[in-house]
């Protein structure tokens, strides 16, 4: 590792360690004029502020109950604000909530709002939004994968887990959430267990409002920039489908006159290539992805635009345990044992990644310590243990070959080089054909959750600072278990690590939770995240918070 990368990589390791709680935030400005806004059809002054990113794929979703990755929530962030948000030096702070009120047991939170905060349409924000919003992704109806999120909620989880067909019963498990607006500036919450994370999980996109009587009058109103409804910093005015996205200066923004930039527009270039030719051109104004091979020499230069940004995010492959021969233990860790992590990180991904031996990444506080570094690697590569192992499972399923199956992955010459690797080492190390296939991302992630696949690529960034935002997907049928795996020891420890308010106990079953999932291996972990990205020298203003994109809420452009 030469030194001018480690000194970069203690720094984000320091930073990261110092978070206290999750991220999403806005914060940070700097002195300026903006520009003239010319309404809904987007900016003519040729003198305006625009912004331009790649955010690479096609939105799923801009609702908050539906958004499910980053392609989703890096527009959604700066068009939509929660109660907190998170500020540039990574801590939840008071946003459409100014102060709040916890209980001694930590189970009651009573949320004070802000009395000067609108909706982009002139309606007031109110604690009826955020009530109606909670409301409607917990509803079964609406099938949210992020559901499990508001299980903290009193009653959250018996209401979405609810079978029940009558309107009467489903109505009756809705008023038991615990959560209520007790008028339009007061909003009670009450929780099933002390949540010592619950204020910075607020910043997160799935506890954002929506406007309850837009929601009422028109369900689909997030699915056209026409219909679009923004608290936030931002307004959605223009969303071709596969192509761009433009959002502009949200005038009706409590802080309106922090919001220094007049636009943003978010471009939807899957080929990290071409998108990088376009960041050289002067197109683009920030570059991520970064191809693989102009990242290896960005990594040793001295380039005043490339930053190495921190994240809590570890990239692995998943196992569809519904598939044979991968319902078989002993198959899936011959896989997992038999891929070179140290090559992948230094020649193919080549942006400062560290190798991963267990799920949870570098940056989340244990009792003391980091948790990660506490847990030790939790599996080894062994070839020959792999080989072994691999037999062992083929008869256990009374096969004699490993049969061919399909490795998916999002379009991104990136993904394509790992998986191009990892094809490779399990050909030569154990005989396996495997065949790669690219979608885009929103297909990927469509097919995932239908266990459309066989082995699939996979990345999780933590939702907040906490092993719980890694390790309680995982449990039987969660929205975002895509493996098909269940373990009745590991959805116990879950639940008894979110009961319970005895933190050296609550870390102790997590600690025993990630042991079960690396001892089953219903994913691979391959290595843990870096964020490289190049950002032009006249954007200032703007943070990376661990676990998000770059933030640009408050930014500016000075040239």
């Amino acid at each position: 590792m030469n030194k001018k990368f480690y000194k970069v990589l203690c720094l984000v390791l320091v930073f990261v360690l110092a978070l206290t709680g999750c991220f999403a935030g806005q914060e940070t400005s700097t002195p300026s004029t903006s520009g003239e806004q010319t309404g809904e059809s987007g900016n003519t002054n040729t003198d305006a502020k625009i912004l331009r990113l790649n955010n690479s794929s096609e939105p799923g979703s801009l609702h908050p109950a539906k958004a499910l990755g980053t392609h989703d929530s890096w527009v959604i962030e700066h068009v939509l604000e929660g109660l907190t948000r998170i500020s540039a030096d990574g801590k939840a702070e008071p946003a459409i909530a100014t102060k709040w009120d916890v209980s001694e047991d930590g189970l009651s939170y009573t949320f004070y709002l802000r009395d000067d905060a609108k909706w982009s349409n002139g309606d007031t924000v109110t604690a009826g939004d955020f009530e109606v919003a909670w409301k409607h992704l917990l509803a079964p109806s609406t099938a949210s994968q992020y559901s499990y999120q508001l299980y903290y909620l009193v009653g959250g989880e018996e209401y979405n887990s609810s079978e029940a067909k009558d309107a009467e019963t489903l109505k009756a498990l809705e008023d038991a959430v615990g959560v209520k607006a007790v008028d339009d500036t007061t909003l009670e919450v009450k929780l099933k267990a002390p949540t010592p994370y619950f204020i910075e999980l607020l910043a997160f996109y799935t506890y954002l409002p929506v406007n309850k009587n837009v929601q009422a009058s028109n369900p689909d109103w997030a699915n056209d920039a026409s219909t679009y409804v923004s608290n936030g910093p931002f307004k959605l005015v223009e969303w071709k489908n596969k192509e761009s996205i433009k959002i502009a200066k949200n005038d009706s923004y409590y802080e309106k006159d922090r919001v220094k930039l007049d636009e943003i527009h978010f471009a939807m270039i899957e080929d990290e290539n071409t998108a990088w030719q376009m960041y050289r051109n002067g197109e683009l104004d920030v570059a991520y992805p970064i191809p693989g091979d102009v990242l290896g020499q960005l990594v040793n230069s001295d380039d005043k635009e490339f930053i190495i940004g921190s994240d809590l995010a570890t990239y692995f492959y998943n196992f569809n345990t519904n598939r044979k021969p991968l319902n078989n233990v002993k198959v899936r860790k011959a896989l997992a044992m038999a891929i070179d992590r140290q090559t992948i990180v230094e020649h193919v991904a080549q942006g400062g990644q560290q190798p991963a031996y267990s799920y949870t990444p570098f940056g989340i506080p244990d009792i003391q310590g980091d948790f990660q570094q506490n847990n030790g690697p939790l599996f080894s590569e062994d070839i020959e243990l792999a080989k072994k192992l691999l037999a062992e499972g083929l008869a256990e399923e009374g096969m004699d070959q490993f049969p061919k199956m399909v490795l998916l992955y999002n379009t991104s010459d990136g993904h394509k080089r790992i998986a191009e690797a990892v094809q490779e080492m399990w050909r030569k190390e154990l005989g396996v054909d495997i065949t790669l296939e690219n979608v885009e991302f929103q297909v990927k992630i469509d097919r995932e959750k239908a266990k459309d696949y066989d082995i699939s690529r996979a990345g999780w960034i933590g939702d907040y600072v906490d092993p719980m935002s890694f390790l309680d997907m995982f449990i039987t049928n969660g929205g975002n278990n895509d493996t098909g795996w269940s373990n009745a020891e590991y959805d116990a420890l879950i639940a008894n690590a979110k009961a319970s308010n005895d933190q050296v106990q609550r870390m102790a079953d997590l600690h025993a939770a990630e042991k079960i999932l690396m001892e089953h291996m219903p994913i691979s972990p391959i290595y843990y995240y870096t964020f490289p990205y190049s950002q032009k020298e006249h954007v200032v203003g703007a943070f990376k918070p661990a676990g998000r994109y770059p933030q640009y809420q408050f930014a500016d452009i000075v040239k």
